[in-house]
């Protein structure tokens, strides 16, 4: 059977190369399985085309518009799984491997979709943080807003992961409006193709949101500007060229780098051979060597280890590792497959040579080993490869050359401080992990080495059944490192959106900002016209919609008797003298709660009507004190609105309530449900 033919989604069409044509190979058999080529795309034209027609349609549509499909994307996607199982096998992936891949992949498009649905408005601009005062009178403010960039994402990811680290890039990129073109790595780009190809048939994607080059990028960087963004997981050193690149210099292109790297375990040196934490830490570090290959960019390569228990923990190791069968992935008899390539073999096992001048193997050999499977002949497979480094503080090879398979390196340690030092010698890592139950350890470790990790998971008896483990990203957590790591972020829930988007200070009157926002700012005028603003329904509701309420008296009858309805009898409420020895109040004062319970009674309107429910208070804040006698007031505002479904949407209503002086004593925002 001839390789299949990949074909590149070129201007909302797919297109197969003309020429030059590159055979991918099995990682398994050896055989060709596909083939790819770019020849005859016109880069500038593919990028035109992302901006002129992606990039409009994307931008037109609100940011709950954009989760609802990434949010199909992903179901396409899970629906089809089994034809991507059956693809990814051929990259020396088994099932287990291909999990995080396909179902992972899906997975963050759902996560990303659920938060920008929760958490971002109904519209298509993001607020970043409060109303900056920027004059005495308050008719001049600030704001910082994030809107789309005019340009397209270019992705260039890694062969290891051809679906997830496709969708942890594509899904922030679509959901901030931003059309994206997709460079998968050759040696896995067929399984990168034959998920292209399910999210393109949902219909969902605009034209020009997404388009995909399977063969060359050839001088696709060369026809980008400051609109742009690259986005590249993969080697330091490609990653070094890219952004060097002169288009990327001269019009200060943003790039994003998720680099591999020199990723750390640490034993805590409490820990002893029949500690749950000691088991915890071997389970993780064989799993960590052996998923994928090895082939993680958050893999376990240094093991960091008491110098007490280097002997226990290397018998152990050996133990797990002599377990593991390596073979065919469709076997299920197999619990780890090959490398991506020949290629990528040769170079791990060229890597671990440089590792022998400081440390020597202890389990593993560079042999070809036995393996499980009729399929699985002249494949890309190698053993586990355990070293072990004596002195890990004076050497530099362990802590600069990655074998990029199933290699790790075993270092003991004398103190927690020798531990952080070895930690800090990768020069910055995606992840590290702790595995300890002491609190002083655990903080100690987590200061000493936060500055050079993206991630650190701290896992021991309480959290293991739960936890995700060393080497798994999650969507809603930032997912990159400083220093050799590449200094990037990806993921992070809505923070990944933001790294496609351009972030600006506006500045003007509280009604120009209201106007361009959609989100009402305090000095901004207001309309306090009958009828009463819950009487409004969502879609009617306007922001600025406004009622000043008439006044309420606080008497010391009020506060007594909140005192003992309640049972808060909190010495500044209910002892003269106690109160007035307070530096904050004259003397008895009025709790909190009781101002807002009056404030309620003021603004609410008590009959049937479009507001459905009150279901919580933001940014409460009480301002100053109010003593028995003093009066109260309302100003209840219409502030903002994201529509929830067809039947209900949020809306939010800033409030201020006011003694007769016109002191605040207390703001907050109010959330209602109000019908449609």
């Amino acid at each position: 059977m001839p390789p299949r033919t990949l074909s590149n989604y070129y201007k909302d069409d797919w297109k197969s190369g003309e020429a030059d044509f590159v055979d991918i190979i099995s990682a398994v058999n050896g055989k060709p399985v596909a083939r790819t080529s770019s020849a005859g795309i016109d880069f500038a034209d593919m990028v035109r085309h992302g901006r002129n027609v992606g990039g409009p349609a994307l931008r037109a549509m609100t940011f709950h518009e954009r989760a609802a499909m990434l949010k199909g994307l992903a179901q396409a996607l899970m629906d089809r799984k089994d034809d991507l199982y059956a693809v990814s096998r051929d990259t020396g992936a088994t099932d287990r491997d291909a999990w995080p891949d396909i179902e992972g992949g899906a997975g963050t498009l759902f996560s990303l979709a659920s938060k920008a649905k929760r958490e971002l408005p109904n519209s298509t601009i993001i607020l970043d943080g409060p109303i900056e005062g920027l004059s005495k009178g308050g008719t001049f403010v600030g704001q910082h807003i994030h809107t789309s960039k005019l340009g397209v994402a270019v992705q260039i990811n890694a062969y290891n992961f051809p679906i997830w680290g496709m969708l942890e890039k594509l899904g922030p990129a679509l959901m901030a409006g931003m059309p994206v073109i997709i460079k998968p790595a050759t040696p896995t780009a067929q399984l990168a193709e034959s998920a292209v190809q399910i999210m393109v048939a949902t219909g969902l994607l605009p034209k020009g949101a997404v388009q995909l080059v399977v063969g060359s990028a050839g001088d696709l960087l060369s026809h980008l500007t400051g609109q742009d963004v690259v986005s590249f997981t993969g080697s330091a050193a490609t990653a070094a060229k890219l952004k060097t690149h002169p288009t990327i210099i001269e019009h200060s292109v943003p790039f994003i780098a998720e680099q591999d790297s020199l990723n750390a375990s640490m034993l805590g040196p409490e820990v002893a051979p029949d500690d749950e934490e000691f088991q915890l830490f071997v389970k993780e570090v064989s799993r960590e060597m052996t998923v994928k290959a090895g082939q993680k960019c958050t893999a376990i390569r240094r093991i960091l280890v008491p110098s007490s228990l280097v002997d226990a923990v290397q018998d152990a190791l050996v133990q797990q590792l002599s377990g593991i069968s390596i073979g065919d992935p469709a076997d299920k008899a197999t619990k780890m497959g090959a490398l991506v390539s020949a290629a990528q073999r040769a170079d791990v096992v060229s890597r671990v040579g440089e590792l022998e001048d400081e440390a020597e193997i202890v389990h593993g050999s560079l042999d070809e080993p036995t393996l499980v499977g009729d399929g699985a002949q002249t494949g890309a497979f190698m053993s586990p490869v355990l070293l072990r480094c004596s002195s890990p503080l004076s050497a530099e090879k362990v802590h600069s050359v990655e074998a990029f398979g199933p290699v790790a390196t075993l270092m003991p340690y004398d103190s927690v401080a020798d531990a952080i030092e070895l930690c800090r010698l990768g020069g910055g890592s995606l992840v590290m992990s702790l595995f300890t139950h002491n609190k002083s350890v655990a903080r100690e470790v987590v200061l000493g080495t936060a500055p050079f990790h993206g991630r650190i998971a701290i896992i021991n008896r309480d959290c293991a059944r739960e936890s995700t483990g060393h080497g798994s990203p999650l969507p809603v957590l930032v997912h990159g490192g400083p220093g050799r790591a590449g200094g990037g972020e990806e993921m992070g829930g809505v923070r990944g959106i933001k790294h496609y988007m351009q972030r600006t200070a506006i500045q003007g009157s509280p009604d120009i900002l209201t106007a361009i926002t959609e989100s009402w700012v305090t000095g901004a005028k207001t309309d306090t016209s009958t009828p009463h603003p819950f009487r409004y329904k969502f879609g009617d509701l306007e922001i600025g919609k406004t009622i000043e309420t008439g006044s309420r008296t606080v008497s010391l009858e009020d506060i007594e008797h909140f005192a003992e309805f309640t049972g808060d009898n909190f010495y500044a409420h209910m002892d003269e003298e106690a109160a007035a020895a307070n530096p904050f109040f004259p003397g008895r004062v009025a709790h909190g709660y009781l101002i807002l319970s009056f404030a309620a009674g003021l603004f609410v309107d008590p009959e049937p009507g479009p507001v459905l429910a009150n279901y919580g208070l933001d940014d409460l804040r009480f301002l100053a004190p109010v003593t028995p006698g003093e009066t109260l007031t309302v100003r209840l505002t219409a502030k903002s609105k994201k529509k929830r479904n067809d039947e209900y949407g949020e809306v939010n209503w800033d409030v201020e309530v006011t003694r007769a002086d016109g002191k605040a004593v207390a703001t907050y925002t109010l959330l209602t449900m109000n019908a449609i």
